[in-house]
């Protein structure tokens, strides 16, 4: 090595080799940068906390039941009379209701949630995203009473009409105002998440001789798969864990629903409508703990295919 370019080395190593503008400039912004780092591995470990948080108790709370009830007849019971004597705790009409609803609000959101998205983010012009974007993002703040009323008044009829039921409180109902409410989430992330796509893979893409709709199938959606992902797991999230709405159209049926147009009763369902007749500490009680670790089971599960799946689509678009 020439003894000039060690000296450059060695000056560099040294900080001699920045300007006393930049070297003013990194000592001030260190303090605030490592405040910020500060603050943000302070809120990552407060969410860690409060999800441990979260699943301790429903531990503590739900636990004790089993010492009581087979886990297995909890699970495949298919009647639930918790104020019977002898009491029986039967999870499959909530389960399967549960399943009934989300299928149906995943199968309605999701791809309309994306094909809105795409539009907003690769079609639209922009007058019309600057005016469509702050509504969507407005429909996800109407409470979840006013979306339960509105499909009590007005799409329950018409599911009745429409189909020829007895009832328009069914499975279908629930579903569909389910969907609705997931809409504004998966729409409004993945449309953020296309319009962070770089303009030199459209570029690329429509030098190559790619129509729109080429670029955004196979360029635009790709690219912004991580973020679309995210986007359709808070939708389905929503859709799962939502309460008021399924409370007030599902219909509140106790037993196994065998299709989607009976009426159910989901498992948040149950837990609202029974927690304040439940006596603390009780077999009940207990009991709608033991829902809520089900449900929040049913979640991780869910997130841990979602990562899965992405990650297997990481790697094929890496190739």
């Amino acid at each position: 090595m020439k003894p000039s370019f060690r000296r450059s080395q060695e000056k560099i190593e040294a900080g001699a080799g920045v300007t006393p503008l930049a070297a003013g400039l990194r000592r001030r912004h260190r303090p605030g940068e490592r405040l910020v780092e500060w603050f943000i591995a302070f809120n990552g470990l407060l969410a860690v906390a409060i999800l441990v948080g979260i699943f301790a108790f429903l531990l503590k709370e739900g636990l004790p039941f089993f010492a009581d009830v087979n886990p297995w007849k909890f699970i495949t019971g298919t009647k639930w009379y918790p104020v019977s004597d002898p009491p029986t705790f039967g999870l499959m009409p909530s389960l399967v209701s549960t399943l009934w609803v989300t299928l149906i609000a995943a199968a309605v959101a999701v791809p309309i949630g994306i094909a809105c998205a795409a539009y907003l983010s690769e079609v639209a012009p922009q007058w019309l995203r600057e005016i469509a974007k702050p509504v969507i993002e407005l429909l996800a703040g109407i409470p979840s009473v006013v979306i339960g009323f509105i499909g009590l008044m007005v799409l329950a009829p018409f599911i009745k009409d429409f189909l020829n039921l007895n009832t328009g409180l069914v499975g279908v109902t629930a579903g569909i105002m389910l969907a609705v409410m997931s809409l504004p989430l998966i729409i409004s992330i993945s449309e953020d998440a296309m319009a962070a796509v770089p303009d030199e893979y459209r570029k690329a893409s429509y030098a190559l001789g790619s129509t729109r709709w080429q670029t955004i199938r196979h360029v635009i959606i790709p690219s912004a798969l991580s973020g679309i992902s995210a986007a359709v797991m808070l939708g389905i999230g929503r859709a799962i864990g939502e309460t008021m709405t399924v409370l007030m159209v599902a219909g509140g049926a106790l037993s196994v629903p065998g299709s989607p147009l009976e009426p159910m009763r989901p498992m948040t369902a149950t837990i609202a409508a029974e927690i304040n007749n439940s006596v603390q500490g009780g077999l009940q009680y207990h009991a709608l703990f033991a829902i809520g670790m089900v449900l929040f089971i049913l979640t991780f599960m869910i997130n841990l295919i979602a990562d899965l799946v992405l990650e297997r689509q990481r790697r094929k678009f890496s190739r």
